[in-house]
């Protein structure tokens, strides 16, 4: 047993993509042989809240998926009928993989939780995974989006995500004014998709008047009370949401989207790898050249 409790052999990860190899006696929904995705953040399958509105995101016992499992082929899911996600045949397995973390997050964030129509000023703060896929989410529902970033190179896959007016934050010199002069009076919705009290601040400084702030990003430690501009969120009338996961039950709706072709996460993915190449990944994890992720797909 390694000194953070992990129980060695450990395949680390929570994004997932396979085909069910066996089910318990009480999972009715799902057979043998389905090819299926889970959300990160799983659901008990039995509080009120998931009785009662189906938003296992947020039932008082959710969960997150463990950050890896023993087995390099199995995993076992809890409450299948409510967690697992049947794949369409069009979705491959990596590109299901990808969505389960970061763009599932994304498309509740956009979608759901900052309810983006078409016309609207959508900002994104952070072009990272998530930033990413709320620029390419956004832009698919008809919104017009500024990314904002401190390098060159997620500036340049910002605009290929679909960000229209990308802002490099070190090359202006106040964030707020940039977008208010892009946006002509701010944005409709702000996302902080890197999680710093500065940018949390500022996103919530550049919204117009009954403008919605999404906050995905985590901010921990020291940085977990960041200020927040009071006075303009009640004088303007501002919503301001917290946003962790996507519930089972709303994948269908982000993979009627996929399927039409309307967005292309596997944009996102740099490359295909097995399991013995994932070691140095994640080692070089924190000094990684390239831009988009790696995906297991094969031991």
């Amino acid at each position: 047993m390694s000194r953070r409790g992990i129980r060695l052999p450990h395949v680390p990860g929570h994004e997932l993509a396979g085909k069910v190899v066996a089910t318990g006696k009480g999972v009715m929904r799902f057979n043998v042989g389905d090819r299926v995705t889970v959300p990160f953040v799983s659901g008990c399958g039995h509080c009120s809240v998931i009785l009662a509105t189906s938003r296992s995101a947020r039932a008082s016992s959710s969960r997150a998926l463990p950050t890896g499992v023993r087995s390099p082929e199995y995993v076992a899911i809890d409450s299948a009928d409510t967690d697992l996600v049947a794949l369409p045949e069009e979705i491959d397995d990596a590109t299901a993989a990808n969505l389960t973390c970061r763009f599932a997050t994304s498309f509740r964030v956009v979608a759901d939780q900052a309810r983006t129509g078409p016309g609207d000023l959508v900002t994104v703060h952070g072009c990272g995974g998530v930033g990413l896929s709320a620029i390419m989410i956004a832009t698919a529902l008809g919104a017009n989006v500024i990314g904002i970033n401190l390098t060159e190179d997620k500036i340049a896959l910002a605009r290929q995500c679909g960000a229209v007016e990308p802002i490099k934050a070190d090359s202006v010199p106040d964030v707020v004014e940039a977008v208010r002069e892009i946006t002509k009076g701010g944005a409709h919705v702000f996302i902080d998709a890197l999680g710093h009290p500065a940018t949390c601040f500022n996103s919530i400084k550049n919204l117009r008047r009954r403008g919605r702030h999404v906050q995905v990003g985590l901010m921990l430690g020291e940085h977990a009370t960041p200020q927040i501009p009071m006075a303009q969120v009640i004088g303007h009338e501002l919503e301001i949401y917290g946003s962790h996961g996507m519930q089972a039950w709303r994948y269908d709706a982000m993979l009627s989207t996929l399927t039409a072709g309307k967005m292309k996460p596997q944009q996102l993915i740099s490359k295909r790898i097995n399991l013995e190449a994932a070691v140095s990944e994640l080692v070089n994890l924190d000094k990684a050249e390239t831009l988009a992720i790696a995906v297991v797909t094969s031991l």
